[in-house]
């Protein structure tokens, strides 16, 4: 698989900048069928980092009400990544 079709966005939330501030980890959306080995190298080429540990987390999609219509919304995977004590991921704001 390509790195860059695993890691699909990034997970800005005032919770992941506060764990990232804290804990030197960041949340990503990666794919589904996505282990955590793949995730690992792909980070690793990205990004250019040592990473320490890697989870991953399946967020079930919610049932939404659609203009009268019941629906639900796509199930998705996070990963959160721990990186060594000194490297960081920057973000750059578009």
């Amino acid at each position: 698989m390509n790195s860059y079709r695993i890691i699909l966005s990034p997970q800005v939330t005032e919770k992941s900048t506060t764990v990232a501030d804290k804990h030197n980890q960041h949340i990503f959306k990666v794919q589904k069928d996505a282990n955590k080995k793949q995730i690992r190298k792909a980070i690793e080429e990205i990004f250019e980092v040592s990473v320490l540990s890697v989870r991953t987390i399946n967020v079930k999609g919610k049932k939404k009400l659609f203009n009268r219509i019941i629906g639900k919304r796509s199930d998705w995977k996070k990963a959160i990544i721990r990186l060594k004590e000194g490297d960081d991921i920057k973000l750059v704001d578009q």
